[in-house]
């Protein structure tokens, strides 16, 4: 099958590849030319494992291709996926949509034969109707069907959640587009994947819900975890007992810094907002967000409270600081509300992240970047585990560090503090 995937970001960049991956022609399209020069040589702008090897595969298979040219792409194409971006309207937190209807109106223009138009990116209710009445108006007055086919690609997990998914889910009354997307996704769906067809609206908020969920478990197993703190008791064993009931589950209840990503801050803030356009007040939502926003204050203060509020010129490492493990995504990583108060408080920040130097860092006074775990660590004065990078698992502290009163502050809960404790390490945990 011919496909055009229009954005060459995560969604966009991952599906195609995958898509292609499985036999189909795959055009990927980018008005960035700079960044199609690279894809096209095998330079991949984001870091997920085994994404660039797969890239080169398909290349050197002539299954996928980048290109500038998305008036061509269009028109080649059988299925079209738009992938762009849907960032948040900082005035209002509404989903901004400019990208996805500059895309419509661009296929409009190209519409040479019946096509299939798939809203990949993630948008409110409604996107989907706006967009087929832009379509309605191309002057070949070609028919197409406009269906939403929302993704669920984790960060670092993003290859296997694409081949091995929890379900497909596709939104559209038509008959013929149902069949054909099926057709699509047949080496996936039969390998006991379910197939989940549902109204074009069903799926843009089956997304958005989706995502509103999985963040308020994080929200609360972070608030109970605040509790556990003072009531000694261990988060752990909470987040386990809890997990067993297969009503709840045991995903998503990992006590840490609070969520962080390209979705689930944008995608809570934009259910909410469009809830209130229909008005409906989605008040638990709205408490997660908020409860994640204060999320930050909490962890500073417990830094304050161990360094026992004399952090002035004293050096903080933390280890990782991407929102997750396995990307290079800093968008909305939680570090990014604890280093800056910190150094207002005259603190010396050091980091050490395996997927190197961070731009959004590079701008803060008083933050140096260093190269290994252990340049990173050897005259720290508090030691913080961001992110649970598999490098950080099985660190010795004692011989990393030349300063013997180190303090280690485990946000991720990677280690046992009865163990660390008894190797001498001052060590703190969440919710423990």
């Amino acid at each position: 099958m011919k496909l055009c995937m229009i954005g060459t970001g995560y969604v966009g960049l991952v599906s195609g590849t995958c898509f292609a991956d499985l036999g189909n022609n795959v055009i990927c399209v980018d008005v960035d030319k700079k960044k199609i020069q690279n894809l096209n040589t095998g330079v991949i702008p984001i870091y997920e494992p085994g994404l660039q090897e797969m890239v080169k595969r398909n290349i050197y298979q002539r299954r996928l291709t980048f290109s500038n040219d998305v008036s061509n792409s269009i028109r080649k194409s059988d299925v079209i996926f738009i992938c762009v971006g849907t960032p948040t309207n900082k005035k209002t937190n509404a989903a901004n949509l400019k990208y996805v209807f500059q895309v419509a109106n661009k296929i409009k223009s190209n519409l040479n034969k019946y096509k299939i138009i798939v809203t990949k990116s993630t948008v409110p209710v409604t996107t989907g109707d706006k967009i087929e009445s832009i379509l309605k108006k191309n002057k070949f007055r070609s028919k197409c069907d406009v269906v939403s086919n929302p993704e669920f690609l984790r960060e670092g997990e993003a290859i296997r959640d694409f081949v091995v998914p929890d379900r497909v889910v596709v939104g559209t009354k038509s008959k013929k587009a149902l069949k054909i997307m099926k057709s699509l996704y047949l080496p996936i769906i039969k390998k006991t994947t379910r197939f989940f067809s549902t109204s074009r609206r069903g799926a843009e908020l089956i997304k958005y819900a989706s995502n509103a969920f999985l963040a308020t478990k994080i929200s609360f197993i972070n608030e109970i975890a605040n509790l556990c703190e003072v009531s000694d008791i261990d988060i752990e064993e909470i987040s386990v007992g809890m997990g067993l009931d297969q009503r709840i589950g045991e995903r998503f209840l990992r006590a840490g810094p609070g969520y962080g990503g390209s979705c689930f801050p944008k995608d809570t803030r934009a259910i909410v907002t469009l809830a209130k356009s229909f008005k409906i007040d989605l008040s638990i939502i709205n408490s997660a967000i908020k409860s994640n926003e204060n999320r930050s204050k909490t962890l500073l203060n417990r830094i304050l409270k161990i360094s026992k509020n004399k952090v002035r010129n004293k050096v903080i490492t933390f280890l990782g600081v991407t929102f997750k493990a396995n990307t290079d995504d800093m968008r909305e990583s939680p570090c990014l509300k604890l280093i800056p108060p910190l150094i207002s408080k005259g603190v010396k920040i050091n980091y050490y992240d395996p997927t190197g130097p961070k731009k959004e860092l590079e701008k803060l006074k008083n933050v140096s970047f260093s190269n290994n775990v252990v340049d990173a660590t050897k005259k720290a004065d508090l030691i913080v585990i961001h992110t649970e990078w598999n490098e950080f698992k099985q660190l010795n502290f004692k011989k990393l560090t030349k300063n013997k009163n180190v303090i280690v502050y485990d946000m991720r809960n990677i280690y046992l503090p009865e163990k660390m404790k008894k190797n001498g390490i001052k060590f703190y945990a969440v919710g423990k």
